[in-house]
């Protein structure tokens, strides 16, 4: 019983391990961690299991029971899993130990829905939210709302989820004409900008690399920066006057993260075009996290996804500071072409600059010679 929704909600933690080696188990399980306590949920216990996933219950009936012990002896509220759970996985889970279920998909969802802070940002993450209530439909009517709320229920709320598929269907396509129109204002500007000739910069990276932070040195603006994930949903833009006499707008964007749910990538797909319409992308990545390579390749994966490879990309590496010297040396050997700094103290931001003014030259030089 939730005695209080503002009372944090007690939270088991469920990771299949499979076939992944100890230290991407770890780092897995850390994320995860994060997603919880981002969504509001104070971890009580975790629970790892390395059978493959079983179609019924995805643990096992034989673990499933002992999680159900565990959460009966902590008096847990919730179990999250790793992993996305089928409908009918979630609803043996359920039975079995009479908590509430979440998946992964649906805690980042539910994250996104307390961080979404515009009107724009909230119409995708309902988008978001509806889609993957509607694929998980079955039948004419299901009940999809969580009485009592907490963690995986905010969002579109029990009386737009209480409807048949067809009903839902109808609110997907309503909130993709608002969103449509919003994007055509959108557009509007980026065209003015464009004839103005700015040079555009986005900013990309792991949720939590410190992209906000570096927005805000580079500008000179107070963006909102947390030590969470997802802090920043919506798409901020500003200007960014460089030494050289050169105007260019940067723009930060939503973090990235290993298993963004497409439903999220679609529903902010006009977000994502600040991405693929840059003319330079700044990549950030923590440095100091051990976990650095393998979100790289989260982001580079994504990137591919927005066909937006192929675009000019800075690495970033962000919180140096919090390295020894010997890793510091390590990581420039290994990464050549980056610029290494600390948004926070300020350190190697000069050296940054400096590679922006570099690429955007580069960049004027091929607008004059192909005006196309």
């Amino acid at each position: 019983m939730i005695e209080q929704e503002s009372k944090k909600e007690r939270a088991i933690l469920v990771f299949l391990l499979e076939d992944r080696k100890p230290k991407e188990a770890e780092d897995g399980l850390i994320e995860l961690s994060e997603l919880a306590k981002t969504a509001g949920a104070e971890i009580v216990s975790h629970v790892t299991q390395r059978a493959l996933p079983d179609t019924k219950t995805f643990i096992g009936s034989g673990k499933a029971q002992e999680v159900a012990l565990i959460a009966e002896e902590l008096d847990a509220d919730i179990i999250i899993f790793n992993e996305d759970l089928t409908p009918s996985q979630q609803a043996n889970l359920e039975k079995i130990i009479k908590r509430r279920i979440v998946d992964r998909t649906t805690l980042i969802l539910d994250i996104f829905a307390q961080r979404a802070k515009t009107k724009e940002g909230k119409i995708q993450v309902e988008m978001a939210q509806l889609t993957h209530a509607l694929s998980r439909l079955k039948g004419k009517g299901v009940m999809l709302s969580r009485l009592g709320g907490g963690i995986g229920t905010r969002g579109p709320g029990e009386t737009k989820l209480e409807v048949e598929r067809r009903g839902i269907g109808k609110r997907i396509a309503r909130l993709k004409d608002e969103l449509e129109r919003i994007e055509r204002v959108r557009k509007t500007q980026k065209k003015q900008r464009v004839k103005r000739g700015l040079y555009r910069i986005a900013l990309v990276g792991y949720t939590n690399a410190g992209k906000s932070t570096l927005l805000n040195v580079l500008t000179d603006s107070n963006v909102l920066v947390e030590d969470k994930l997802f802090a920043t949903l919506d798409p901020t833009s500003r200007r960014l006057r460089l030494l050289s006499g050169e105007v260019a707008t940067i723009s930060d964007t939503v973090g990235f993260i290993r298993g963004l749910p497409h439903h999220l990538v679609a529903a902010f797909k006009s977000t994502l075009e600040e991405v693929v319409e840059a003319d330079l992308l700044l990549h950030v990545i923590d440095g100091s996290n051990p976990a650095f390579e393998q979100q790289i390749i989260a982001v580079e994966k994504i990137l591919k996804d927005l066909k937006a490879f192929g675009l000019r990309i800075i690495p970033v590496f962000n919180k140096i500071d919090l390295l020894e010297n010997e890793a510091l040396l390590k990581l420039r050997s290994a990464y050549a072409d980056a610029a290494f700094l600390s948004a926070k103290s300020g350190v190697g931001l000069s050296e940054l600059l400096e590679m922006v003014i570099g690429e955007i030259e580069e960049g004027l030089r091929e607008r004059v010679s192909d005006p196309s």
